[in-house]
This record gives C-alpha cells, sequence and structure tokens, in this order.
C-alpha cells in the first residue's frame, strides 16, 4: 500500500499574526500568569481592519500613501511612523480601514508593490494605540536602520551607527 503523503499549502495566509504580534506574545507569555490569559494573535486580526506599512522611504509622504491605499477602500485613519525624538518619517505607517476585506484586499493587491522605489511590506495589525507610532531604536527610528551597513538613501543613507563611525574619522 502506497505511503500517504502530506501536502502543504504553499500558499501563505493573508490574515496570519505578524512578525511583531508573535513577538508580544512571546513577551506576554511570560507575565500570563499574573494577569491571566491574553488573547491570541490570530484571535485579535480575524476582523483586523489596521495594516501595518513597512519599507517606506522617509520621503514618502501621507498623500502619496493615501492615493495608493485609498484604491483598495476607504481609508479611516492613517498614522505615519515618526522618529521619536525628531519627529521626522522613519519607513512606516499605519492605514485603517473602515471593512475587514478592504484590509485583506490592500495586503494581496498592494503588499510587495513598489512606492518610491522601494517594495512596501503590509501586515494586519492588531490596531493601532498612541505611542506605537514612534520608532523603537535606541536612536528614535527604526532598530534595523540602526546597524545597516549599506547606503540607501529612500531611508537616509547609512545606518546610524556606521553614520556615527563615518563623522569621527
Amino acid at each position: 500500500m502506497p505511503a500517504l503523503r502530506v501536502l502543504r499549502s504553499t500558499i501563505e495566509r493573508l490574515d496570519k499574526p505578524s512578525s511583531y504580534a508573535t513577538a508580544k506574545k512571546r513577551r506576554r507569555g511570560r507575565d500570563e500568569d499574573e494577569r491571566g490569559p491574553t488573547p491570541d494573535p490570530e484571535d485579535k486580526l480575524k476582523d483586523a481592519t489596521t495594516l501595518y506599512v513597512g519599507n517606506l522611504s522617509f520621503y514618502t509622504t501621507e498623500e502619496q500613501i493615501h492615493e495608493l491605499f485609498s484604491k483598495c477602500g476607504e481609508i479611516k485613519r492613517l498614522v505615519m511612523g515618526l522618529d521619536r525624538f525628531q519627529k521626522t518619517p522613519c519607513g512606516f505607517c499605519f492605514v485603517e480601514y473602515y471593512t475587514h476585506q478592504d484590509a485583506l484586499d490592500c495586503m494581496k493587491y498592494i503588499g510587495g508593490t513598489k512606492l518610491d522605489e522601494r517594495v512596501i511590506r503590509t501586515d494586519l495589525d492588531e490596531g493601532f494605540a498612541e505611542g506605537r507610532q514612534y520608532g523603537r531604536g535606541k536612536s528614535g527610528g527604526q532598530v534595523r536602520d540602526e546597524y545597516r551597513n549599506e547606503y540607501d538613501p529612500g531611508r537616509g543613507g547609512y545606518g546610524r551607527v556606521y553614520a556615527d563611525e563615518y563623522d569621527e574619522r
């Protein structure tokens, strides 16, 4: 009798938790005993209407994002990610739609496309909360931009650590 083969889907689900949501779940799992169980990220995302949009150029404007993302549905709110200290754009934003289906359509049709010569990344998000619009790096921007060692004009040149070393010379 032939062995039973297990077929895996080669298509990723659009409503899967982002890396941010799964890391947050791991961090909260340690404290779960004290506060009680926390909702699973997949439960929060099954009706999510907010998208996290990453890998944006520092020079991309709200108007450009609104024009592109409004092709998939009516936008309820758009929040640009800002450098915590300088209050300048730092390469990400949150786009909130009125319906879950509009958010899924956006991920399907706009995620992976180019905006300002950069391939943008979209993930469903559990929802914007005040304070999340700021970069989490030591210098106030994105963590990944701190240690980037290649020159990237769309993200402000060299990473901050390498730019500081270059300035010292």
